[in-house]
């Protein structure tokens, strides 16, 4: 017998699937080409708050379209983006149902997004951002000083002259501060570790974003830049990583004042929040 449709819950044999269409919003007129980009949106943040549990089955793109009156095309290009930073699976006949934590991509800068966006992030998700920071960047500082070229410290040293000017507190400050980490990843010469770099910015950008919510960083982390930049420079490869991992726990602890939860004994990365 085929699937049946009735107010959102879809039946596929014996189960029950329930899709909760509250946390998706209708779609604004005349924009239509972000459509599908809003749909992702809306579902891969249902899903990291854990409104969607791994194995529970999304409604279909019938289901779906009639509810919001959107395209079916629309609703499946979302599915594709969602199943492009691993947070779901899609199967003939079967549906698309919610993957495993393990296959979620969280270094995907629209991930990390959606996940900073909806509030502040659980704390054990940002200790492990920068226990990440913590193992890469020191190691790719490293390198940096070992590899770097002359067009690249001319580009550490523009983003240090912006993050100076304009203080991280503000867009083009952090935009400075993203592209400072970036060039220091990209000056390793290592396309592997370059495959990071997206990553690595969009968590460096949002955890700075995060300590600057009220308008205002508690401190100002340029100088910690500089002596990296300075260790880079002389080409010291132990200095430069000894540099570097004074600034990212430099960084953790800006957090830790503004953010008590920080200090509080771990629990699940993704805490879900109702």
């Amino acid at each position: 017998m085929g699937a049946r449709r009735r107010a959102g819950r879809l039946w596929r044999g014996d189960t029950t699937l329930t899709f909760d269409f509250a946390g998706v919003r209708r779609p604004i007129a005349g924009q239509p080409q972000r459509l599908h980009g809003s749909i992702a949106q809306d579902i891969g943040t249902a899903i990291l708050t854990g409104r969607y549990q791994p194995g529970e089955f999304l409604a279909n793109e019938v289901l779906f379209s009639e509810k919001l009156k959107v395209s079916r095309t629309a609703y499946r290009e979302a599915i594709r983006i969602l199943a492009a930073k691993g947070l779901v699976s899609s199967r003939p006949k079967a549906g698309t149902s919610v993957n495993a934590r393990s296959s979620w991509n969280f270094l995907d800068p629209d991930v990390l997004r959606w996940i900073f966006e909806n509030g502040p992030p659980p704390p054990a998700f940002v200790r492990e951002l920068f226990e990440l920071r913590e193992i890469v960047e020191p190691a790719e500082a490293a390198l940096a000083a070992q590899r770097r070229t002359p067009e690249q410290l001319e580009a550490l040293n523009g983003a240090l002259a912006a993050m100076r000017d304009h203080g991280l507190a503000v867009e083009e400050g952090r935009n400075a501060d993203r592209l400072f980490h970036e060039t220091v990843l990209q000056a390793t010469g290592n396309e592997i570790l370059g495959t990071l770099a997206s990553g690595i910015a969009a968590a460096v950008r949002w955890t700075t974003m995060f300590k600057a919510r009220d308008g205002q960083m508690p401190r100002d982390p340029v100088p910690e830049h500089e002596a990296v930049l300075l260790a880079i420079e002389a080409g010291d490869a132990e200095l430069s990583r000894a540099r570097m991992t004074d600034l990212v726990q430099l960084a953790l602890q800006d957090i830790q004042t503004i953010d008590p939860r920080l200090n509080a004994p771990t629990e699940a990365p993704l805490a879900v929040r109702a």
